[in-house]
This record gives structure tokens, sequence and C-alpha cells, in this order.
């Protein structure tokens, strides 16, 4: 072969090189599959779905957006596993599902009674958040947003204002956190593990009578149909997060990164917005179909604050890194003092 057909061959396969490279961020994430439990055509389903149609038009091509809803794809767990085996590119799972990746984060949702508010929530979440990201990040995973889900509330069969109250019932627990369950056990209370899809069932068969819910899942799923009291205590946010595997977002185009980047962001804040009004609304709709609202007294709420106390240093180490859970009690300390609470 002469030098000059040498460089010929030489630049053919470079343009060939440089021709696939193109391509394949246009081919490759043919699909981006989320799974996640959110009802169908809930405002989280609609966010999802709307920065699923500007990430398709970014991307271009033949890329398709599918989001699951309802457990279709199981429960938080298995969303967890099924990403890992590339079966899903994406999820949107609560922190049940988010330690199965990264434990850390557990010290958003898993300290009960700890956060005030939202505001103090939105705090902490900012300043653990870079360093979060980044383990996630570390395990293959990339956050597209974060969002929340309202304040868990207990849901009983029978009314119930008192820690004690709750002895004689049967909790509804989730199937992926034997810590919990143990430390549930620990204290006479009997935590009957189950995934989203056997809560209303198990509730009408009496297999449990308590359901730790956000109102507005209570509502969405019709638990409160069954379980007519609420305890009107904010026990602890759920906060979630969208993530979807470094794989698939490798394979996407700059362009689509960002759409799904920015788009992520701007749903975040969205979910966060309306999942905190719509407790209040939830709870409304719910009481004008029979749900009673009890709300403990200052006594009561005492008992309450103490439980939580005494489930601290059991939750550190365990359920939350130690490290993590100081972390979260520093900022929190420091956010009060500049509040001079």
């Amino acid at each position: 072969m002469t030098h000059l057909h040498r460089r010929h061959a030489a630049a053919l396969m470079l343009m060939a090189l440089m021709s696939a490279t193109g391509s394949a961020w246009a081919q490759a994430p043919v699909q981006l599959r989320i799974g996640s439990l959110v009802p169908k055509n809930s405002q989280y389903h609609q966010q999802l779905m709307e920065m699923g149609e500007s990430w398709r038009a970014a991307q271009g091509g033949n890329a398709r957006f599918v989001a699951f809803t309802d457990g279709s794809q199981g429960g938080e767990a298995e969303l967890a596993r099924r990403m890992r085996i590339g079966q899903l590119q994406g999820a949107l799972m609560s922190v049940v599902g988010l330690r199965e990746i990264e434990p850390t984060v557990a010290a958003l949702q898993n300290l009960p009674l700890l956060f005030r508010n939202w505001d103090e929530v939105d705090h902490v979440r900012e300043k653990m958040r870079p360093a979060m990201e980044k383990r996630f990040l570390e395990r293959g995973f990339v956050v597209v947003a974060w969002g929340d889900a309202g304040w868990v509330r207990f849901f009983s069969k029978e009314p119930a204002l008192r820690p004690d109250d709750f002895k004689r019932m049967k909790f509804f627990a989730w199937g992926s956190e034997p810590e919990q369950q143990a430390i549930m056990k620990s204290l006479g209370y009997t935590p009957v593990p189950l995934e989203t899809a056997d809560i209303l069932p198990a509730m009408q068969t009496g297999m449990i009578n308590v359901v730790p819910s956000t109102p507005y899942f209570a509502l969405a799923s019709q638990v409160y149909d069954t379980a007519k009291n609420m305890l009107d205590i904010n026990w602890a946010p759920i906060v979630g997060a969208l993530v979807v595997t470094k794989k698939a977002w490798d394979a996407m185009s700059p362009a689509a990164q960002q759409a799904l980047k920015s788009g992520g962001e701007k749903a975040g804040v969205v979910m966060r917005q309306q999942a905190r009004k719509e407790v209040d609304e939830a709870v409304e709709a719910m009481k004008k179909r029979g749900l009673k609202v009890n709300k403990p007294s200052a006594e009561q709420m005492r008992e309450w604050n103490e439980l939580a106390e005494r489930l601290y240093p059991r939750i550190r180490g365990s359920m939350v890194p130690a490290d993590t859970f100081d972390e979260v009690f520093m900022h929190l300390k420091a956010y009060r003092a500049s509040k001079g609470q």
C-alpha cells in the first residue's frame, strides 16, 4: 500500500469512527425505562412524563421514554435490582429503595420526629446533597431530581393516641428494612413485612391494622376506607429522588443529559411543592369520607418524643450510618441556632 493510500485509508477509518460515535449518542438509549410506585396520572407521574418528553426530543432519533407506575415493576428494592441488571434505566424512589444503592440517604427519612417542618428538611438535604450525589455516582447512579411526598402519619382501624396504644396492633413494614423491624420488635411493636401492593388486601383481611403512610398515598390507595383513624403527628418526611444508571446517562447525547437534568430540577421543585400542598388537601378529602383525625395532647406528644429519643441510639449505626447520623444533627443544630430556636 502506498503512503497516499495509507493516508486515505486512515482518513476513511477516522471518518467512520466519528460517524459511529455520533450515531451512538443518537441510537444507544433507545429506551429510558423508569420504574416507580407512584399512582398512574398522579402529579408525580405527570412530572415524569413531561421530563421524559423533553429528554426524548433532545435525544432525537428513535429514543423512547417509558414510565412504569403503581409498582408494576415490583417494590423499591426490586426497582434497585432491576436497574443493576439493566431491565430499568432509572427509578423514582423513596429512601426505602435509594438506601439499597447508597445507605447514607436514610438520614433524610429514617429519623422520626426529628424535623419540625419542611424548611428544616430542605436545609439538611441541600447541605448533604453534593456529597450524597457524589456517593451515588461512585455506585453507578446519577441523581436527576430530589422530591418528597409528605409526612408519614399512622392510619389505623382503631383509634390510637399514645405509643403504647399501638403495641396491640400489627404494623405494615417494608420487607426490605429488617433493621427497622428488629428495632420495632425490641420496643414491643409487631411489624409485618410486606410490599406496597399487599397493603390493601392485608388491611382488609386483618393481617395488619396500622399503616404508616402519607395522607396522599392513603387517599390514592384507599387505605383510609379500612383504616379510618389517622394520628395527626408528622412522624417523618418521605424523601425521594429520581436516579438513572450511569451506563444510561453516559449513552445519552450531551443535549439529552442537559434536558434530563434541567427537566429533573424543575420536576423536583413541582413535586415538592405539590406534595406539601396535597397533605392538607388529602386529609380534608378523607375527612369528608369518614376519616377521624386524632390529635395527641401535649402529654401524649411528650410520650412520642420520648419514644423518638429512645429510637435514635438504635437507628445510629444500623439504619443510618453513624457519621451521617451525626452530620444531620450538626446541620440541624446550626440551622436552629441561626433561627434563634
